[in-house]
């Protein structure tokens, strides 16, 4: 929403500075985007006076002048068509700054001859696209003199970002209610009194459908002449970046921008017969004002003669019927069009239009026949001509609305103390009425403000005007000897969760709740435990029609992104919800995570790696023993959900629970989102995790023992198909107090092993405490992993 400060001044008797206006706006919720001050941007241009302008003698295009500047005369070189003795433009000094070209313009020699700045066009000005002349002043611009004045371009542009529910304030006059209220200055609100009718409308109006349009006001003015609108006018327009069209018309963006009240003109004698308002058959077709074509579907809000469709109500009206030059006679249009059907209408034709910015944001019921008394007299006093009666046809949308309101409310839900006359006044300044009945109020709700409907927003209101920077701090503390409400466990979970993935480097997202119902279905059901998706019955859109079943999709889909703009290498997770329909608590708390790209940067010490199933493992251990859970004493299973890569993935479980799932992802799940890179991700489940089986500290003092540990190690030939979860757990199994740590360091098949067997070395850690072993006792306890090996995996000592 755009408006000029002299414009806003109309409506609002102020001596306020911009600076204060400005401050003000965003104070009481109507930010501030942005100030356009174009007398800034134009300062150090003058009026310039051409003394002489003569032929350029090696350039037949070009003319040389002879610019009076109000100080000195100087010499330009001139390329314009309409240069000529005696006429005053915009000069430019040298080193001007000349935003429409994005250059400083310097003394130089063209052609041969001294050129000491430039003459202007609105073009490089950025007033207009207008480049075949230079800019032509009027005669009484004084020479000299600053150039914004001369061209009406010192008036400040404001442009505020209208929240959608404050349709009151897509009106200039609006914008002063609420700056007048604020206490910075006195409204002027505009006159509205009647215009008689000289005689009888004869256009009747018939409303076919009162939902769709319950108010219609018209009024026919003869002997009217539709020329160029007068300067103030213009100027009103141009300040804000419309562009004047004629007399008639401007009246209507006039009105449509300065007091909220769109409406629409039709040139009387192209109309045939009388106006109907209904709702569009499928197929009619309409030649819209934007020299577009339309072709309507069932239900849109049309305004019809008896030859067809006129305009659509609300958005746009047709080329037919449009008022011209040669115009003598005008039918005036003012009517209050449901916003709903507006929207959907504007939506699905692809139609934007100041009008349907209004409408479907919600146009005072209660100002119809006031704005068109007043557009009558705009009418009268511009384009001249006599009115008709005004042709009422159904009633304005109002229904009084009343809210029961409490002052002390304000300090229950604001937490600010206000005298209830201050309160009062401020809603009066506001237009609402305050009916005081003793313990609590009747609020009357004023008929343009439709986002008022409760005493919460009664409490916003008072809020907003008496300044939010008014609310006292209050620090947030439990009374003194009352215990403070701790984080349940699964909260903690999260805390300890964040804080292990942060310093593992990886950086935390936030992503939606939902995805597509696609997207779902690649990660929406492990068959093995029918787990589904949660659809929306009102999504916000329809890519976003699911509650995500797992948050690596939403990671997926950002490292995507990132790897698009050249930054393959991901290392992101994220802490929050996921949903299955068939999960008792429907949500499940997970720490998600995801690396994508390359798992040890390009170094000359090292050789680079893809990320892979064993980084996401990492991540995983990492979170559960943030948690508490002793690693150690996980099993690894290979049952991960089928987004992920079979032969390359596995789940963390303690007993029949799964903590967790890793691995890379699926190529077929890639492929189907349509990435190339490589995955590997995991998702722990917070709620999964058991809670301590003791108090006090999560892990017990160090005590490391006296004796020096010893290192044996194991080859065994295995059958292939056998885990080595299940090698480790069995060696484990054989001495539990001695051997403190199993790993892994060679598997081989191939000569000397027998087909369909592997050869799998391990490194056992024997960590005495009490005493060191004897060379009979380390013997005794080979010997029983040994067996342990035999007898839980089948495998035999490799000789």
């Amino acid at each position: 929403m755009k408006f000029t400060l002299s414009w806003l001044k109309e409506y609002l008797d102020t001596n306020a500075s911009l600076d204060e206006i400005s401050a003000k706006l965003t104070a009481i919720g109507l930010e501030v985007e942005g100030i356009e001050d174009r007398a800034k941007m134009l300062q150090g241009f003058v009026v310039g006076h051409v003394v002489s302008a003569e032929k350029h003698p090696d350039a037949d295009k070009l003319r040389c002048l002879i610019v009076d500047n109000g100080k000195e005369q100087l010499k330009v070189v001139c390329g314009a068509p309409n240069a000529r003795a005696g006429m005053k433009g915009v000069f430019a000094p040298a080193g001007s700054y000349i935003p429409g070209s994005d250059m400083t313009l310097k003394k130089s020699l063209i052609r041969g001859q001294e050129s000491n700045g430039m003459m202007c066009s609105e073009r490089e000005l950025l007033l207009s696209t207008e480049h075949t002349g230079i800019i032509e002043l009027p005669d009484s611009a004084v020479t000299g003199s600053p150039a914004a004045a001369a061209l009406g371009a010192d008036d400040p542009v404001i442009e505020i970002n209208l929240t959608p529910n404050r349709g009151d304030c897509a009106g200039i006059f609006g914008i002063a209610r609420d700056l007048a209220a604020a206490g910075l200055g006195k409204l002027k609100p505009p006159s509205a009194a009647p215009v008689p009718g000289k005689f009888p409308n004869g256009i009747s109006v018939t409303l076919k459908d009162e939902k769709a349009c319950p108010l219609f006001i018209g009024r026919t003015v003869h002997k009217v002449r539709n020329g160029p609108s007068p300067q103030w006018l213009q100027d009103r327009l141009k300040g804000i970046g419309l562009r004047p069209i004629s007399a008639l018309v401007d009246i209507t963006n006039f009105l449509t921008v300065a007091l909220n009240r769109p409406l629409h003109v039709f040139d009387a004698d192209k109309l045939k017969g009388n106006i109907h308002v209904r709702l569009s058959k499928k197929g009619e077709k309409l030649e819209a004002l934007n020299d577009k074509t339309y072709e309507l579907d069932d239900g849109m809000t049309v305004v019809c003669d008896d030859s067809g469709v006129l305009g659509l109500g609300g958005i746009i009206g047709g080329v037919p019927s449009s008022v011209s030059e040669q115009t003598t006679s005008v039918y005036l249009e003012v009517a209050w069009f449901d916003p709903v059907r507006t929207a959907i209408t504007g939506q699905k034709l692809q139609i934007d239009s100041d009008a349907r910015y209004r409408f479907e944001r919600g146009i005072d019921p209660g100002f119809v026949k006031d704005g068109a008394e007043i557009a009558t007299r705009l009418i009268l006093d511009l384009c001249g001509g006599e009115a008709s009666e005004l042709f009422i046809a159904g009633h304005a949308p109002t229904s009084p609305r009343t809210i029961t309101y409490a002052p002390e409310r304000l300090k229950l839900l604001g937490g600010m103390e206000l005298p209830a006359a201050r309160q009062k006044e401020i809603l009066s300044s506001l237009g609402f009425t305050v009916n005081d009945n003793g313990k609590s109020w009747t609020v009357s709700v004023p008929s343009w403000r439709h986002d008022v409907e409760g005493p919460a927003d009664i409490v916003e209101e008072v809020l907003r005007i008496e300044g939010y920077d008014n609310i006292p701090a209050v620090v947030v503390r439990a009374p003194p000897g009352e215990k403070r409400q701790g984080l349940n466990p699964v909260s903690k979970r999260a805390v300890s969760a964040r804080y292990a993935l942060a310093s593992r480097g990886m950086l935390e997202t936030v992503t939606w709740a939902f995805m597509s119902d696609k997207t779902s279905d690649l990660f929406g059901a492990n068959m093995q435990q029918n787990k589904k998706a949660l659809t929306l019955t009102n999504p916000i859109s329809a890519d976003l029609s699911v509650m995500r079943p797992s948050a690596l999709p939403n990671l997926i889909e950002a490292a995507g992104r990132n790897a698009d703009r050249g930054y393959p290498n991901a290392c992101l997770f994220e802490i929050g919800n996921i949903y299955r329909a068939t999960d008792a608590a429907g949500q499940i708390m997970t720490a998600t995570g995801l690396r994508s790209g390359a798992a040890v940067q390009r170094h000359w010490a090292q050789s680079p790696r893809d990320v892979d199933a064993f980084d996401a493992k990492a991540d995983a251990l990492a979170v559960l023993d943030s948690c508490g859970v002793n690693t150690a004493s996980l099993q690894i299973a290979a049952e991960a959900p089928e987004w992920y890569h079979p032969g390359r993935s596995g789940s963390l479980r303690l007993g029949p629970t799964v903590l967790a799932h890793f691995g890379e992802l699926h190529p077929s799940v890639l492929a189907a989102m349509k990435r190339e890179e490589k995955y590997a991700g995991f998702e722990v489940f917070l709620p999964n995790i058991p809670a301590p089986k003791k108090k006090g500290p999560r892990k017990e003092l160090l005590n490391p023992s006296a004796f020096q540990p010893l290192r044996r190690d194991f080859a065994f030939v295995l059958d292939d198909k056998v885990e080595a979860e299940k090698l480790i757990r069995a060696v484990k199994g054989a001495d539990k107090a001695l051997i403190t740590h199993v790993d892994i360091f060679d598997v081989y098949t191939g000569k000397g092993v027998e087909p369909g067997k592997k050869s799998v070395a391990i490194g056992v850690t024997l960590q005495p405490v009490e005493k060191t072993l004897t060379d009979e006792e380390i013997a005794a306890i080979s010997q029983k992993i040994v067996e342990a090996v035999t007898k839980q995996t089948g495998g035999v000592l490799r000789s």
